[in-house]
């Protein structure tokens, strides 16, 4: 080796070693993780209200002009009167439509049909009302959420008062296990108004969805209704009643008084149905009156009779009903599941929801901190730590970390699991000196006798920082700590004395700590994105928190905070966008939870919100669909209109799969109802005004009650289930109805002109004849329009099958025995015509199967655009392809990619080949 290479091997030996002594000089430091507050403004008019004087408070004339000024601590109370609630129900186009024939039908004395009217509007509004009765009110519950006595300084001296009676300025006691009274600032002093600069520890989860507890200093602000679970000062009251942090939450609710999503379906249908009704039953009243003016026929009261037997007729007077009960069996259905619905058409609008908003604490996941995975220091195990955080840990306390503590020991040790019940001792060990924890040390501390070595040794747990410290540091430790930190766990340090030395500590370990997913929110997931519904999560706590929690449910960790809904120097569009892309956001207030679903309802998405906490309310109220979930607070159960009685996220799966089946049911009568309406209409409206033929009145009314009650049994009949979130596509909807309503009303004027022209039967029989026919045809089509396919590819079940064909059997018999005899004008006819109308009718719906697939096949968003455009619908056809054009080009720039990647991979793979050979 040369003399310059031994000089350059020194010179690099030196510098190691340099770099060696110096890198033990560099102590690795705790980072830390700023805990983002929610702010609270407060105005400088109030500011100058809050320097009271801690030991004597406010004075009675104070307190008097401040209860003036900014009223009671206590939400305000709206009652629903039950009587208007139940008027409610007779709202709505189709209701006022019914409502007028009914009153027509008194005014011309037709007493029949007024009374199969008013039953047909008595039913639908008991059902809707007795379904939804137990509905509670989300205000009554936020109100029960408030403590109902508090002490304050009033007049110098320390009093309990009610707690409505609180004014801004007032004096306050916080304890251990209080419910805080009022939105109050911290003053740093205890009860006597010595100096306490202790941090209290709150529980404001149900609040703020953080599942940890908060420290609240001196000036920090603690809001009404969090829990103090550890620590005593004393507060000065900054906000009371609706201007308080649950107040503002009790507001959005008042305020949310939306029409629902099916409500607002239906009377688009209604209307449609209602609007052709009048128009062409105000032609027939006055080409009736103008042609056969000064003859009976002529007569107003006669023209006007036949005129609401039309209406009675066309409307369709079931659809509220027949909507209702089928939507009652599937709350029934759900129940079993233990899920329970408060609204019932929630039911239906739970099939379209493809956006689901997902509070996270009590929600994804189990709102309580578990012990999660340890870190070790040299040889010590899991089980090492948990034994030595026992014994260090004090019984009966009720803080959250010395529960989880005990609550993952007690699981975990055998020898906690084989002892007697109600033990406290660990078997093998005897505390013989216990410190509980002290806020100054931050630790808790126990000297234990081994009862198998009669050795003693100390135990400490604490803080992260205070306990690295105690070991004399620990560089690896700490970069755990940072490391867990980062991702949003609470780590906890554990230290032991080395044998026979009571005076040096040795570290064991870091506890990390974590409020876990519930252990089916994952599946649930997976489940809800498979059958199309996007989940985000809405969390008030930390983002590293909710992305750690994201991360383990699969979710994504694109998780954005809540700057980003308030951003002034975006649009709105930019910020539904953020709304649309984001897993989800964190460090939300019930108002960013309400916008969320507020921006994404705009943009045209069906939301659902879960939830548990006060916080979640204003959300789950504002949301299509609000489920609050098992263990939920009275205010998120009041507020939601699906209810959870099981634990986990699973039983919305059977939510969505039961309320889709209701859905098609739905849709499924809907498409029949409109198709019969339509044919009505135009048979009624074409034959009265070129032959002036009527059907008699009893026909007519036997037709709707008949169908329509038969037609009940849909909510028992087997469906298919979508992959992808229902919707309601009204116009095709209606073109389909439409189509096929034409196709009736051929075969009507065939069966008509055939009847009459060819076999020359006579005036009665052909009412007869008629009303078979328009009994039958239009009824049996509902075997088609059950499903989207075929009819035959999803068989219908047997009682709804029996139900369908048994009503048809006592048309026949009225039609074959004439049972109303001449004086209603109907006549009997024979065996064969009656047999024969019935064929047509079965052998017609299956061709009419045919012409529904056809036209479900071809039908597209573009043809909609085209066939009836408007402005939305051409906007939204441009979006989509401009979007389409977009995946093209990425689709391309991708192939450019992968293509020379997958010929060198050929190639190298005849290289690989070529060698062996």
């Amino acid at each position: 080796m040369s003399y310059q290479t031994e000089v350059r091997t020194e010179v690099v030996e030196i510098r190691t070693e340099t770099k060696f002594s110096d890198e033990k000089k560099t102590e690795v430091q705790f980072e830390d993780h700023e805990h983002v507050e929610h702010d609270d403004e407060i105005s400088p008019e109030l500011e100058l209200m809050l320097h009271t004087d801690p030991l004597t408070g406010l004075t009675t004339a104070e307190i008097a002009e401040r209860v003036e000024k900014f009223g009671l601590n206590e939400l305000p109370e709206k009652k629903t009167n039950p009587f208007l609630k139940f008027l409610s129900y007779f709202t709505g186009p189709i209701a006022y439509l019914i409502e007028i024939a009914c009153i027509i039908a008194a005014v011309v004395g037709d007493w029949l049909d007024f009374g199969i009217i008013l039953a047909l509007l008595l039913i639908n509004a008991l059902i809707g009302f007795i379904e939804e009765a137990k509905a509670e009110s989300a205000l009554d519950a936020l109100r029960q959420t408030l403590a109902l006595k508090t002490r304050c300084y009033r007049n110098g001296e320390l009093i309990e008062v009610d707690v409505k009676a609180l004014v801004p300025g007032d004096i306050i006691v916080l304890r251990i296990g209080d419910i805080v009274p009022a939105d109050a600032h911290l003053l740093g002093l205890g009860v006597n108004g010595e100096i306490n600069e202790n941090e209290l520890q709150i529980d404001q989860s149900a609040l703020t969805g953080e599942s940890l507890p908060v420290s609240k200093k001196k000036g920090s602000t603690v809001f009404s209704s969090s829990i103090v679970k550890q620590g005593q000062q004393l507060a000065v009251v900054t906000k009371t009643g609706i201007h308080t942090y649950i107040g503002r939450a009790a507001n959005l609710i008042a305020i949310t008084n939306e029409e629902g999503h099916f409500q607002k379906v239906i009377g688009q249908i209604g209307n449609v149905l209602i609007w052709s009704t009048v128009i062409l039953v105000v032609i027939v009243f006055v080409y009736k009156m103008v042609r056969f003016r000064g003859t009976p026929d002529g007569e107003w009261k006669e023209v006007l009779e036949h005129c609401l037997v039309l209406t009675v007729a066309a409307i369709p007077v079931g659809l509220p009903t027949v909507m209702s009960v089928t939507m009652a069996l599937g709350s029934k259905q759900l129940a079993k599941k233990e899920v329970i619905v408060k609204r019932l058409t929630a039911v239906e609008e739970l099939a379209s929801v493809s956006v689901l908003c997902s509070d996270k604490t009590g929600t994804l996941t189990l709102n309580e901190l578990t012990f999660d995975e340890p870190w070790l220091n040299g040889d010590y195990t899991a089980e090492d730590i948990l034994l030595y955080s026992y014994l260090a840990a004090e019984p009966g306390a009720r803080d959250p970390i010395e529960l989880a503590v005990r609550r993952a020991a007690e699981g975990s040790l055998d020898i906690l699991k084989n002892r007697p019940k109600r033990a406290i001792d660990v078997p093998g060990y005897k505390v013989t000196a216990f410190s509980p924890f002290d806020p100054n040390t931050k630790m808790t501390e126990a000297t234990i006798m081994d009862l198998t070595t009669n050795q003693s040794f100390r135990v400490a747990k604490g803080a992260p920082q205070v306990i690295t410290k105690l070991v004399g540091g620990n560089n690896a430790a700490v970069t755990a700590v940072n490391n867990l930190a980062s991702r949003g766990l609470r780590a906890l340090g554990v230290a032991k004395t080395i044998p026979g030395d009571l005076s040096k500590f040795e570290l064991v370990g870091m506890i990390s700590l974590l409020d876990p997913p519930r252990p089916d929110s994952a599946a649930t997931i997976r489940d809800c994105n498979a059958l199309g519904v996007d989940v985000k999560m809405i969390t008030g706590d930390q983002l590293i928190i909710a992305k750690e929690v994201g991360a383990r449910l699969g979710m994504g960790r694109v998780i954005l905070d809540a700057n980003h809904l308030v951003d002034p120097s975006k649009s709105e569009e930019e910020i539904t966008e953020h709304c649309r892309r984001a897993d989800g956001f964190a460090q939300v207030i019930p108002e960013h939870k309400y916008r969320v679903v507020e921006l994404l309802q705009n943009k045209g998405y069906l939301v659902g919100m879960t939830g548990d906490g006060v916080n979640d309310a204003p959300a789950l109220k504002k949301a299509n669909v609000g489920i609050a979930v098992e263990g939920c607070t009275d205010a998120a159960r009041s507020a939601a209109d699906i209810v959870l009685l099981a634990s986990g996220l699973s039983t919305i799966i059977d939510g969505i799969k039961t309320s889709r089946a209701i859905f098609q049911r739905l849709r499924s009568y809907a498409l029949y109802r409109i198709t019969s309406t339509i044919h009505f209409l135009v048979f009624m409206f074409i034959i009265t005004i070129v032959e002036n033929w009527n059907m008699p009145a009893i026909l007519l009314i036997m037709i709707c009650v008949l169908n329509d009650a038969a037609t009940l049994v849909i909510a028992v009949d087997n469906t298919e289930i979508s992959e992808r979130p229902d919707k309601w596509r009204i116009g095709q909807l209606l073109t389909l109805s439409t189509i096929l309503a034409l196709f009736l009303s051929a075969l009507s004027f065939a069966h008509f002109y055939i009847a009459r022209d060819y076999f020359h039967v006579s005036d009665h029989e052909l009412h007869s004849i008629m009303y078979l026919h328009i009994s039958s045809a239009p009824h049996f089509v509902i075997f088609s329009t059950r499903v989207p396919g075929y009819w035959y590819s999803n068989m219908p079940h047997w009682i709804f099958t029996v139900c369908i064909l048994g009503t048809q059997v006592i048309a026949l018999f009225f039609s074959v025995y004439g049972i109303f005899g001449e004086g209603e004008e109907v006549a009997p006819i024979s065996w064969g015509w009656g047999m024969s109308v019935l064929g047509v009718s079965l052998v017609f719906f299956m061709l009419l199967d045919y012409v529904k697939v056809f036209v479900f096949r071809q039908w597209s968003f573009k043809m909609t655009a085209k066939v009836a455009p408007t402005p939305s619908r051409k906007r939204k056809l441009e979006q989509r392809g401009r979007e389409q054009l977009h995946r093209e080009r990425l689709d391309n720039a991708w192939q450019n990619v992968i293509d020379p990647v997958e010929a060198h991979q050929i190639v190298a793979a005849f290289k690989n080949a070529a060698q062996h050979n």
